[in-house]
């Protein structure tokens, strides 16, 4: 099981996993879209016994769990079904939004394939999705540079024996607790966020020292051979520490503050309030 993603409809954020060559999504994040329900983990509970008793125990048969990350930023077990299996979903639960969801899922779940044989696609997907989100240039440019180191970290990862989910979290939360001083969930709280990607609403700043505790990281598990969990752990507290370090220097030589509340979230609300603002003192004009 890899590459845990989260893909986006309508604003709204749905969890999926890659597992057995096909994504896996998660069934609560869209009965919550379609349904909007203010409790969708018991709009499914009590939508799957309606299935089983009307005869349909196959489609939740067809269910498997995967730990996927919560609002909280723990791995919890969360009920995923595939793309053959969420459609039989979607016809059980009465919505307006349930026929466009349905190519919307279709293209979704075949985008991994295309990615797979050309992964220059994912990146321009990342870079499109940004662009249409409304995130500056600059700012795009460095989000995809942390991918990229990203994604070198992790293949270092795998090769020295560490474990993909909980320990790859645990070593990722080692370097952020060097670095900013916080772990990511408690970046998260400091941001507002909850089920958001954190370093999607980091600041350019915020992404630069991530790349570089990341890269730190790597580059130190590379030239101690750190093989193993326990050694890359200390590789990763070590790559922090680099980083944390730079970036005192660089907030006592700037006065800059690295570490902000600001996400994206709230930059786009304030937009959309300075628009509404500026189109009421335009009414009557000529």
């Amino acid at each position: 099981m890899e590459n845990n993603k989260i893909v986006v409809f309508e604003s709204r954020q749905i969890r999926r996993v890659w597992h057995k060559e096909e994504w896996w999504f998660s069934v609560v994040d869209v009965v919550e879209i379609l349904s909007e329900s203010s409790n969708p983990a018991v709009y499914w509970r009590v939508l799957k016994k309606r299935l089983k008793d009307e005869g349909s125990a196959q489609t939740v048969t067809n269910c498997n769990g995967f730990k996927l990350t919560a609002a909280d930023g723990k791995l919890r077990l969360t009920d995923c079904a595939n793309t053959e299996t969420m459609f039989r979903i979607i016809q059980s639960i009465p919505s307006p939004k349930a026929e466009p969801f349905k190519p919307w899922l279709t293209r979704v779940g075949y985008e991994r394939i295309q990615e797979i044989e050309n992964p220059e696609l994912a990146a321009e997907r990342a870079r499109e999705y940004y662009q249409a989100m409304g995130y500056s240039e600059e700012w795009i440019e460095r989000r995809m540079q942390s991918i990229a180191i990203r994604g070198q970290l992790t293949d270092e990862w795998k090769a020295r024996g560490v474990q993909e989910g909980q320990e790859y979290a645990i070593l990722t939360s080692e370097i952020s607790r060097a670095t900013f001083g916080l772990t990511p969930t408690e970046y998260k709280d400091l941001k507002s966020l909850k089920r958001e990607n954190l370093r999607d609403h980091m600041t350019g700043l915020e992404l630069i020292f991530t790349m570089l505790g990341e890269e730190a990281t790597r580059m130190d598990a590379v030239k101690t051979d750190a093989q193993g969990f326990d050694k890359n752990r200390e590789s990763a507290i070590r790559g922090g520490t680099a980083a944390g370090n730079a970036l005192e220097t660089f907030e006592k030589t700037t006065g800059d503050q690295v570490v902000t509340r600001d996400n994206f979230k709230d930059q786009i609300a304030e937009a959309k309030q300075q628009q509404r603002i500026g189109g009421k003192k335009g009414e009557g004009l000529i």
